[in-house]
C-alpha cells in the first residue's frame, strides 16, 4: 500500500509521514531535494536549469514508486508525483522560469507516466491558511527558507486547492491543519487516524 502526502511547504508533510511510519510499521519515504544534482545549479540560475531541475524530480520519483510496487512496500511518502508537475512546474511556468515549449514537452512526458502508473491508494492533502505556514515554517526554522516570500506561498496555496479539488485519480482525503493539529495533539492526530481508516476501509471511503 502506498499513501501519499501532499501539501504546501510548512504543512507538517514529513512530520505526518514519521508518524504515520510509526503507527502503522509503514516505510517512511521522504523527499531529499539535496540529492537532486540540479538544485544549485537551479538555484544560481532559475530559468536555465527549471527544466532539468523537474525532469530530474519527476524521473527519480517514478523510479521510487515502481520499485515500491515491484516489492509490495506499504510505504507513506511526503510529496506526491503530481505535485511535481500541477503545482511546481506550472508555477514556474507561470513565473516565465519555464518556458512554454520545454512546459509542454515536460506535460507530454508527465502525462504518459500517470497512465502507467496507478496512483497511491490514498493521497493526503494538509490544507492550511498562510498563517499557519508561516508558523510552521518559522518554529522548524530551516535557513533556506527565511527568504520565502508570503505571496508566493499564496500561489502555491491556491495552486494546491485547484489541483485537489480536481484530483480523481484515486481515494484523498483533506485534512485542515488550522483545525486538526496533529503535531502537537495527540487527540487530534487519532481523529487523522480515523478519517485515514474510514477513507481507506470504510464502507462509503
Amino acid at each position: 500500500m502506498i499513501i501519499a502526502i501532499a501539501g504546501n511547504i510548512g504543512a507538517g508533510k514529513t512530520t505526518l509521514a514519521q508518524l504515520l511510519s510509526k503507527h502503522l510499521g509503514y516505510q517512511a519515504h521522504f523527499e531529499e531535494p539535496e540529492s537532486n544534482p540540479y538544485i544549485q545549479d537551479f538555484y544560481n540560475d532559475m530559468q536555465r536549469w527549471a527544466f532539468h531541475l523537474q525532469i530530474y524530480f519527476l524521473n527519480h520519483r517514478l523510479i521510487n514508486i515502481l520499485h515500491f510496487q515491484k516489492n509490495n512496500l506499504n510505504v507513506i511518502l511526503d510529496r506526491t508525483l503530481y505535485e511535481d508537475a500541477e503545482i511546481f512546474a506550472y508555477n514556474l511556468h507561470n513565473m516565465n522560469l519555464l518556458s512554454t515549449r520545454d512546459y509542454d514537452n515536460y506535460l507530454e512526458l508527465y502525462r504518459l507516466i500517470i497512465q502507467l502508473v496507478p496512483p497511491p491508494d490514498l493521497v493526503i492533502y494538509l490544507k492550511a491558511s498562510i498563517p499557519t505556514l508561516v508558523d510552521q515554517i518559522e518554529r522548524r526554522a530551516r535557513p533556506y527558507e527565511e527568504n520565502i516570500r508570503i505571496d508566493y506561498l499564496k500561489k502555491l496555496n491556491d495552486r494546491y486547492n485547484e489541483w485537489f479539488q480536481n484530483y480523481h485519480l484515486g481515494k484523498k482525503l483533506e485534512i485542515n491543519i488550522d483545525e486538526i493539529k496533529f503535531i502537537d495533539n495527540q487527540e487530534h492526530f487519532s481523529i487523522l487516524l480515523n478519517k485515514i481508516n474510514s477513507t481507506l476501509f470504510g464502507l462509503f471511503g
